[in-house]
């Protein structure tokens, strides 16, 4: 399909029926220029609900699941009235509760069973798009665009990894072929779920975290789109979190591989995962703010042509430190980091920073706050031999710490850069406990005490010369030209 745009829109852009009305908009006025299709996210606070509601259920807590449900009934009801003429409300209304059904039906059936399977979860977990789709499409058709709204359970083939499946890209290209492109070549708008997909034999599927971007890139790869938007409530991506650092700033342009590392450490940007289908068919990708539609946002490139040094500035405070450490000859090192990385990878945890010590072979790595209970239980079954002999030192967990990385492509092979973010960093007294950077020199990752983190992130950011001051000045002489400010 020639000139194709996907349009995405975040929990936040269809969370009302003001915003969905604005998101529909967005695509009917591209619509007008050439093929569109939308992904759609639930909206905000939706997923949220509908995994208290499983909770509940799975606890016998009948009064916390239908108070929930309620919840969504009205939610989504009253956006109906608000966004569509009078005329439609029976027929949506009735078309939503049929959706709802679906997922009361699910519930119940924890309840009896006092479990959550994996499998219905994530048929159930993809209602809160199903709803958003339904109500985006039908304002669309109510306003003049031709729309329909599409269950990406019939076009996004994925593996049986129930909770975080990875997309079959053959068989989702023939599937988006089939059900989509005669769509866009009769002039209609598709609206799809984001976030689910299905199995080759039918089987619901969720693509975990940061899955409705990563649907969207994968129908833009599997249609050979020419551009992908994502659409937020931010103005792109930033040098830093504005939160943060006031004088942060949004950036123009940055690369897959630079986006990719900020998502990974912390920045409220695509997650890694998203922008793979993308990267063999050079998709662009832009960040923008459905709140500020005319601001231009980020782009998301291959490559871009000048390497600056230092482009932005990412961090994470819910992180925990595990350590572990061999308590003798018999245990080795080298295979304690293998059993141990390799029983984190079953539970799906991913590990942040890595560093190690060559004498004691002792090591430690970094985890997401949200991911420390099921690390610890991997890692205390995979080794409970070793630990009840005492091969294996009790694990240790320092959870009073903050990751903060600095990200770049021109930060590679420049001498004296990493100096200077440590010395940033001591200058406003805070301690390093850890530090890594991997071989490709595009992420210096530092572990810090959480209290100071903060500090740390302005310091790096001032000293790299990033956001709306003048950077900071390098006293080498001869190392930069009078009048001159170097930038890391």
């Amino acid at each position: 399909m020639k000139d194709l745009l996907i349009m995405k829109f975040g929990g936040t852009s269809v969370g009302s029926a003001e915003r969905m009305r604005v998101a529909a908009q967005l695509a009917a006025d591209e619509a007008r220029k050439r093929p569109v299709a939308i992904v759609a996210s639930a909206m905000s606070k939706i997923t949220d609900l509908l995994l208290d509601t499983m909770r509940h259920a799975e606890a016998g807590d009948r009064a916390g699941m239908d108070a929930n449900l309620a919840t969504l009934r009205s939610r989504h009801e009253a956006a109906c009235r608000e966004l569509l003429p009078e005329a439609r409300h029976t027929e949506v209304l009735a078309k939503l509760g049929e959706i709802i059904g679906e997922f009361q039906r699910i519930v119940n059936g924890m309840a009896m069973l006092q479990e959550r399977p994996p499998r219905s979860v994530d048929e159930a977990v993809a209602v809160g798009e199903r709803l958003s789709v339904l109500l985006v499409s039908e304002y669309l058709n109510a306003t003049g665009t031709r729309s329909a709204a599409v269950n990406a359970s019939s076009v996004v083939v994925t593996d049986a990894v129930f909770g975080n499946a990875s997309p079959l890209m053959e068989p989702t290209r023939a599937k988006a072929a089939q059900q989509l492109c005669p769509l866009l070549e009769q002039g209609i708008l598709p609206v799809i779920t984001g976030f689910n997909g299905a199995t080759a034999d039918g089987r619901p599927t969720t693509l975990g975290r940061g899955g409705s971007d990563f649907s969207a890139s994968i129908l833009a790869a599997a249609l050979d789109a020419a551009e992908l938007w994502i659409w937020t409530d931010v103005d792109g991506i930033m040098s830093a979190d504005p939160r943060l650092v006031p004088d942060a700033e949004v950036l123009e342009e940055v690369t897959y591989a630079e986006a990719a590392e900020l998502a990974y450490n912390g920045a409220k940007v695509l997650h890694p995962r998203t922008l793979a289908p993308l990267v063999e068919k050079k998709i662009p990708v832009w960040s923008k703010n459905s709140f500020a539609p005319e601001k231009p946002g980020t782009k998301i490139v291959p490559q871009i042509a000048v390497a600056t040094g230092t482009r932005a500035v990412t961090s994470m405070s819910n992180v925990a430190l595990v350590s572990l450490e061999p308590a003798s000859p018999e245990m080795n090192g080298v295979q304690l980091m293998a059993r141990a990385l390799d029983a984190v990878s079953r539970v799906d945890v991913e590990v942040l920073v890595l560093t190690s010590s060559s004498y004691r072979q002792n090591f430690c790595f970094l985890v997401r706050g949200d991911e420390l209970p099921r690390t610890l239980r991997a890692l205390e079954s995979a080794l409970a031999l070793e630990l009840a002999h005492g091969y294996v030192r009790a694990i240790e967990v320092d959870s009073n710490v903050g990751l903060l990385a600095a990200v770049g492509e021109g930060m590679q092979g420049r001498p004296g850069l990493a100096g200077r973010i440590f010395t940033a960093i001591s200058r406003v007294h805070v301690n390093i406990i850890a530090i890594a950077q991997g071989s490709s020199e595009l992420t210096i990752a530092v572990v810090v005490r959480r209290e100071g983190l903060e500090k740390a992130v302005r310091a790096v950011h001032a000293e790299c010369g990033l956001g709306n001051r003048p950077p900071v000045p390098v006293f080498q002489k001869g190392a930069v030209p009078k009048g001159r400010r170097e930038i890391l």
